[in-house]
């Protein structure tokens, strides 16, 4: 082949991946604004709501603290669960992994994913995992659009105070949606903003209102509100 050939070629490779990107970021901008951001947040906003900055894993401390099963009743939110012994659930930002090994015991002939982005976080959980004997726990690095999941296999996905942090809720969500099984469930467990006397910062708490908003533009819908949390809304949903 010519040399007049090869970069005629390659001209038209750049051409469509500049087209690709261009259209990428169009589809972003429509779906996401932007402001000067507030102290705890990102400044990016998803219909109508800023996106809080991310915890990082220096932060580990506190999700592991002993006072959150008297301040969160954690056992209650695991009782809940829609699951059985043979369910897959996929905990998406697990952190410590808290309730990644708690939901373990729960899904002994099944089988749970614990999904990070941070590197720290994904050696303490495979090392967690490791001394637990965990053997139904499968630790995956994530990315801040997908949760790399295989489609089609997770019964329910949670998260647990992490959906308000993500920086692209609308990739997050559909990626999700596609990893669920038909019928397959999405749990938010969120710090109720309706309510002032909790005290969390207000761009870590999120509104029944905001949260059925941004789950219904993504196929999703509500199919229960579970108030019976301490502080936080108990919110499933299921895939259209």
């Amino acid at each position: 082949m010519s040399n007049f050939k090869l970069l005629f070629l390659f001209n038209i490779f750049l051409l469509g991946f500049y087209v690709h990107s261009s259209h990428q970021t169009q589809q972003r901008d429509t779906i996401y604004t932007y402001k000067k951001a507030s102290p705890d947040g990102k400044g990016k906003c998803y219909m109508g709501r800023e996106i809080a900055q991310v915890m990082s894993f220096e932060g580990a401390g506190w999700l592991e603290r002993n006072t959150r099963q008297k301040e969160e009743n954690t056992d209650l939110a695991i009782s809940k669960l829609p699951i059985n012994k043979n369910s897959v659930v996929a905990d998406i930002g697990a952190g410590t992994g808290y309730y990644t090994f708690r939901i373990a015991q729960k899904v002994s002939q099944g089988s749970i994913y614990a999904v990070e982005i941070q590197d720290d976080a994904i050696k303490y959980l495979n090392a967690r995992s490791k001394k637990l004997n965990q053997n139904n726990v499968v630790v995956i690095k994530g990315s801040e659009q997908t949760p790399n999941l295989p489609d089609n296999t997770v019964d329910l996905a949670i998260m647990v105070d992490v959906y308000h942090e993500l920086l692209y809720p609308h990739e997050m969500l559909q990626a999700i949606r596609r990893s669920l099984k038909p019928k397959g469930r999405l749990l938010l467990l969120e710090y109720r903003a309706e309510d002032p006397k909790i005290k969390i910062r207000q761009l870590h708490k999120m509104s029944v209102m905001q949260a059925n908003k941004e789950l219904k533009a993504n196929g999703f819908h509500i199919v229960q509100d579970g108030e019976f949390m301490p502080i936080q809304h108990f919110l499933v949903y299921e895939k259209d």
